[in-house]
């Protein structure tokens, strides 16, 4: 009783029915069965289903994945180097966490730096993306990127 007065003061003198049913409170989902177009859908499923089922092409196990570490890093000469890089990208990760989280609590700037973001986004699909040219000349800077950092230019 002390419940319904409570909830009956909250809301203002209104009462609230004793007993709701389910279908009052609850959106309703319509369940129905397969349709004709999920068809070609679990055809596609069955063949992935099938395709995986093949063990010509195993993926590495666990096993294999720590021996092949081991022998990455068994093979690195100056490991203090990787570890020094390692534990300056966990430093950098966390302070670039702070600084976004320090931006994000000033009222305004995040909307501000969501419009440039927006903005630039915009400028790159325009500059880069938008015609066929400029998407060559895309994929020919990314390829020489990739040279680079593998080293063989």
């Amino acid at each position: 009783m002390a419940a319904t007065a409570y909830s009956t003061a909250l809301l203002g003198g209104a009462r609230l029915p004793a007993a709701s049913p389910p279908s009052v409170l609850l959106p309703r989902r319509n369940f129905s069965p397969l349709r004709l177009h999920d068809a070609p859908r679990l055809s596609l499923l069955r063949l992935i289903k099938a395709s995986s089922d093949d063990t010509s092409t195993s993926a590495p196990t666990g096993d294999e994945l720590v021996e092949d570490l081991k022998a990455k890093w068994d093979a690195v000469e100056n490991k203090s180097t990787v570890l020094t890089y390692a534990g300056g990208a966990i430093v950098a990760v966390w302070l670039s966490s702070v600084i976004v989280g320090a931006v994000n609590s000033v009222p305004l700037l995040p909307k501000l730096m969501e419009l440039v973001g927006l903005g630039y986004t915009g400028w790159f699909v325009y500059r880069y993306l938008l015609f066929k040219e400029s998407r060559k000349e895309l994929a020919d800077d990314v390829e020489s990127l990739k040279k680079r950092i593998a080293g063989t230019e």
